[in-house]
């Protein structure tokens, strides 16, 4: 698993988010459902209608925020 993955579980746990990991290194679905998306390399993290990628604790707080607030 990449380091970046472990930083953002790490910090969704800080913050007591609750979430679902899919390793698409042996999930074939969850792979697809990445590609499906646009992407090609972890981490992606959803959020709402908002798909982040890498590990940006400031995106990843804005996200949660707007998400609380809709």
């Amino acid at each position: 698993m990449c380091g970046a993955c472990e930083m953002v579980k790490a910090f969704l746990d800080l913050r007591n988010v609750e979430f679902v990991e899919k390793n698409v290194s042996i999930d074939l679905d969850g792979r697809a459902e990445l590609i499906e998306m646009g992407f090609d390399s972890t981490p992606v993290t959803v959020i709402g209608n908002q798909k982040l990628t890498g590990f940006d604790t400031a995106s990843i707080d804005a996200a949660l925020i707007e998400l609380e607030n809709a």
